[in-house]
């Protein structure tokens, strides 16, 4: 049975000239900030009141266009402007200095969309993405900045959706696709002995375990009088006599759209800190299969082996668990989901948000059963799909 929830697109605004005409050009405050961030304006104002000439000077930027782009940003509300110095409003301190513990970081990725999204008149004429991929350095750089926003999103609601899944019969979970580990981490935080395995590709493997370690290092106490509070900072602290997130997070490099996840895929030496291949695996299966923000960047084709694939390596009774942007049936709303649908179209080869209905069909054909569905209050939807105890 599909659920009704979410399913209404979102109430009609009142459409006059003036409405379509803030909507055309909402895009101008929305390139200010961007490329305020992307230059860095707001860190070389941190904790100084400087003309915009000294900016510009640190920046190595244009005199006249920095003053101009400062000028706008007061318009904004994220400067102050008096005696002709510029310098940071509370807000702007707070989120946009590089380095302060609640820094968007997140935001350059939104820097590189901005990019992808101009493409989208063309994306609809040819039916995919047609935006270039960066590569070498500007490959890294994207890569980086990518799972800083996926992490910056991931950290601040894992816990409660973690929360929302019955744990007790799990101790090993697969965190497909699972970026910094943020959810990797929640699962070992929820309960007590339980080890998570993250499988992701090469290349964002060493970020994976960069994040573990910096999270390793908080839980110790490091630096958490600085440290921003999220959802995760509940069950920062792990139960006495629990290991440590290293020893109880495994890492696997590969590609989920060639490679088998084996049979539990846990590296020898668990605890090390050092990754496995796809290949090397032993016979232990998993309990949880975690499917978060991943179906989106597939075909239905895609998903239908990815299902397969991970109810293949659940024990008798396990759980695959999808969350992501789920649309409703008639694909108009909700209306976030609706519009992450065209970010999947100029971002890759043939990405979608999907119904409920579809993902329910993925999982029956790969023989899960019991299938449920759990709204977050992030926007996101959970469907859980069992399989039989035999």
């Amino acid at each position: 049975m599909v659920s009704k929830r979410h399913a209404s697109a979102e109430p009609s605004p009142t459409v006059s000239p003036i409405a379509i005409r803030e909507m055309a050009t909402a895009f101008q405050r929305s390139r200010v900030l961007l490329t305020a961030f992307e230059l860095g304006i707001f860190t070389a104002l941190d904790g100084a009141s400087r003309s915009s000439s000294q900016v510009a000077a640190t920046l190595r930027a244009e005199k006249r266009a920095t003053d101009r782009l400062m000028n706008a940003l007061c318009a904004m509300g994220f400067l102050r402007k008096r005696g002709g110095r510029f310098s940071n409003t509370p807000h702007a301190s707070r989120f946009l200095v590089k380095g302060k513990p609640e820094y968007m970081a997140g935001l350059m990725h939104t820097v590189h969309l901005w990019n992808t999204w101009s493409t989208l008149t063309q994306a609809v004429r040819r039916g995919t993405s047609v935006a270039t991929r960066p590569a070498d350095e500007s490959a890294a750089k994207w890569r980086t900045a990518f799972i800083a926003a996926m992490h910056d999103r991931a950290s601040k609601v894992a816990l409660s959706v973690v929360e929302m899944l019955d744990l007790s019969h799990v101790s090993r979970v697969l965190d497909v696709g699972g970026g910094s580990g943020a959810y990797s981490m929640a699962f070992a935080r929820a309960k007590k002995g339980l080890s998570a395995t993250v499988f992701d590709l090469p290349d964002i493997i060493p970020l994976t375990e960069e994040y573990v370690r910096r999270e390793e290092r908080l839980d110790k106490g490091g630096s958490s009088r600085n440290r921003k509070k999220s959802l995760l900072d509940r069950k920062r602290s792990l139960s006495d006599g629990d290991a440590g997130l290293s020893d109880r997070i495994d890492f696997v490099s590969g590609d989920y759209t060639v490679d088998d996840f084996g049979k539990g895929s846990r590296r020898a030496g668990a605890g090390t800190g050092q990754q496995a291949d796809a290949g090397r695996t032993e016979s232990r299966g998993y309990d949880l299969v975690f499917l978060s923000a991943t179906i989106h960047s597939n075909s239905v084709a895609e998903n239908r082996r990815l299902m397969r694939k991970c109810a293949k390596v659940l024990n008798p009774g396990g759980q695959v668990v999808v969350q992501d942007f789920i649309v409703n049936e008639d694909r108009t709303g909700p209306a976030p989901a609706v519009l992450f649908t065209l970010n999947m179209l100029v971002n890759t080869e043939a990405g979608d948000t999907y119904t409920e209905t579809e993902v329910r069909a993925w999982m029956k054909a790969a023989g899960l059963h019991r299938i449920a569905r759990k709204d977050t209050e992030f926007g996101t939807t959970l469907i859980v799909g069992k399989r039989t105890h035999r």
